[in-house]
């Protein structure tokens, strides 16, 4: 790998670990320190590297920089003199050494740890939690993260900077919660994991890459909470079985012009079934304790999604599962997911009659469901739906593939 592979390369992977400790040493009200010494860091690798040439251990590399850099910058900025330096005496922290960074591997892991807990938090909106874990847990840049969520550099730099000011208001720390805390924090963590998988999984962007960047770094955010023991719970199992039996059928999903393969039209050989058997590995783990979550529900309907046989046993269990997670919590999507399997357990007649009382007025997926149900049974009435879902669909690649069923039904009509 040259330099110029490599530099983008750790940046990706050594970023977050660098701004991590960084932060937790500091505080998080020092944050764009932080993330300034970090992004000084790579900028004086490029420069160095182009000209002496990729050194033997560039992490080390990277690492050693970064402590002078955090030394320097302490020793000509009066900062850690009058605001820190006060605060850590009064903690009883009199030999505190600011410049001596603990970057061993575990003090990384830890310290990354920490910092999901003090960004997934509920003070600030899921999308900022989103934005902040990209930026500072995933190493994106801000074009990435702009990109990500469809929207300009100028919006997520302001959405970032509004997160950290709200976050330093709070004071919020970076620390594990205490185990009587644990669960309840837990919570937002793994809802936040779960946006950023979703956020890769259903994009409407273009960009196979990041979409794959965006689900991948999801599922390390969640494995490192299952490496953790304090956070290895089985609603964290259960979410990461979800994303490997999701991200198992990636690359089913869609076909050489992006547009969404239909579940029923996908190419099964292009399912990964290393992936199917890492998801049922930790749906097992994620079997144990008394409560069952919406990511255990998920998961097992992902599993079914994965067998590749299309029987009546299969959509009788899927079925059963969708009904047990809209008792959890309600949502549009399982609705219409429900539905779906209603009309392969039960025939389209009786999903008709229950997708029409939905009524998602505004939900191109529920056009295109009404579209598929009445298909070869009011072909006129089929065709009025996907035109709906057309006309309110939010990409390209969906409306391709709304016209495409849109012409071949015309052909029959």
């Amino acid at each position: 790998m040259n330099e110029q592979e490599l530099i983008p390369h750790l940046f990706r992977t050594e970023y977050r670990k660098i701004v991590s400790v960084l932060c937790k040493r500091f505080g998080f009200e020092q944050i764009e320190i932080a993330e300034d010494i970090a992004s000084d860091t790579f900028l004086t690798a490029s420069q160095s590297w182009a000209y002496k040439g990729i050194p033997p251990n560039p992490v080390a590399w990277l690492y050693n920089v970064a402590k002078n850099k955090a030394k320097n910058h302490l020793q000509r900025n009066n900062t850690f003199a009058t605001k820190v330096a006060p605060e850590v005496i009064d903690a009883g922290y009199e030999n505190f050494q600011p410049v001596e960074l603990d970057l061993s591997a575990q003090n990384i892991t830890d310290s990354q740890l920490q910092m999901m807990f003090a960004i997934c938090n509920p003070v600030i909106p899921p999308e900022a939690q989103i934005g902040l874990s990209l930026r500072i847990l995933c190493g994106f840049g801000i074009d990435e993260i702009a990109e990500a969520f469809l929207t300009n550099k100028e919006t997520i730099n302001k959405r970032l900077y509004r997160a950290k000011e709200r976050l330093r208001d709070e004071k919020i720390k970076i620390e594990i919660p205490a185990p009587q805390e644990i669960d309840e924090r837990l919570e937002t963590v793994l809802t936040t994991i779960y946006l950023l998988f979703s956020e890769g999984y259903y994009s409407v962007s273009q960009d196979q890459t990041l979409r794959k960047e965006l689900c991948l770094e999801a599922m390390r955010l969640c494995n490192m909470l299952i490496e953790n023991k304090s956070t290895d719970k089985p609603q964290v199992n259960a979410l990461f079985a979800l994303m490997c039996f999701h991200s198992s059928r990636f690359e089913a999903r869609l076909n050489k012009n992006g547009e969404l393969v239909l579940y029923d039209e996908q190419d099964i050989s292009l399912w990964n079934a290393e992936l199917i058997s890492q998801g049922g590995y930790f749906l097992k783990r994620a079997a144990s304790g008394e409560r069952l979550s919406k990511y255990h529900l998920e998961a097992s309907i992902a599993y079914w999604n994965t067998q590749k046989a299309d029987t009546v046993e299969k959509w009788e269990n899927i079925l059963q599962l969708y009904n047990r997670l809209l008792q959890i919590q309600y949502s549009p999507v399982a609705a219409l997911n429900r539905t779906f399997a209603l009309s392969k357990a039960n025939g389209k007649e009786a999903a008709i009659i229950e997708a029409e009382k939905l009524n998602l007025g505004d939900n191109q997926f529920y056009f295109a469901l009404l579209g598929e149900l009445y298909a070869g049974i009011d072909n006129e009435k089929a065709i009025e739906n996907f035109k709906k879902a057309f006309a309110i669909a939010k990409s390209n690649a969906d409306k391709q593939a709304m016209q495409k069923r849109i012409d071949q039904l015309k052909i029959i009509c």
